[in-house]
């Protein structure tokens, strides 16, 4: 009897976590094969049909999805977090305030020579205080930033592309 095994597998590029969903055709009468026994015709149809429509499908995401946290210098009791989801969109929560936003990571091609630039802009906010003690509406804002991975726990917003002036440390809560 034949069947068909699905097998994924997940792996880290330079930038983006690719998943892989793998469509094997497995044997699971291994004595069939040691008797070398013949299959029908029919049997064999099936097997190029299904291996025919075997797809694979590959789903990638920034590397910065997931969810981060920065403690705040004059209020180290509060964390202020970022949560980056799928389709762009992303969370922040700072104390009592919280704002909507959707932004674009890009990686450059070349890392040496540039780093990832994230750009977001808040289209809810719901003017409360955040952990700084201030309360601003940020509707609106516009926000870009040059992401230094420190390692793959840790990021740095940075002012310049070659990570320079740096301001935020963010500390990697869940994937």
């Amino acid at each position: 009897m034949k069947k068909i095994v699905f097998t994924t597998v997940t792996m880290l590029s330079l930038s983006l976590w690719t998943t892989f969903a793998v469509a094997q055709i497995a044997d699971t009468e291994s004595a069939q094969a040691q008797n070398n026994e013949q299959i029908t015709n029919d049997e064999a149809q099936e097997l190029v049909a299904a291996a025919n429509s075997s797809k694979i499908n590959i789903q990638t995401r920034p590397e910065i999805m997931g969810l981060w946290g920065m403690e705040i210098p004059q209020n180290q009791s509060c964390v202020e977090y970022y949560n980056f989801s799928g389709e762009n969109s992303m969370v922040i929560k700072s104390a009592d305030e919280w704002s909507i936003a959707q932004y674009q990571y890009e990686a450059p091609s070349n890392r040496s020579e540039s780093l990832p630039m994230l750009i977001f802009k808040i289209s809810y906010d719901n003017n409360e205080m955040d952990c700084s003690g201030v309360k601003q509406d940020q509707s609106n804002e516009l926000s870009k930033f040059f992401v230094k991975w420190v390692n793959q726990n840790q990021i740095q917003f940075c002012g310049t592309q070659r990570g320079e002036n740096c301001f935020a440390t963010l500390n990697k809560q869940l994937p």
